[in-house]
């Protein structure tokens, strides 16, 4: 298995790193916004369906 960051064989230490040095630099990835998760958000979020009674959150 490559090391994501690097592409060296990781080390099962840090797997699925091959080192302490790119877990960091992926950690810090994360931590920075550089990997997202994308989401689908709400053309106009006060005309969100909230349920069938269309009662509104307090």
């Amino acid at each position: 298995m490559a090391c994501p960051i690097c592409q060296k064989e990781t080390d099962p230490k840090y797997r699925p790193f091959c080192s302490k040095r790119c877990a960091d630099i992926d950690l810090g990835r994360w931590l920075t916004g550089a990997y997202a998760i994308p989401a689908e958000e709400e053309d106009d979020p006060d005309e969100a369906d909230f349920g069938a009674a269309g009662a509104r959150p307090h």
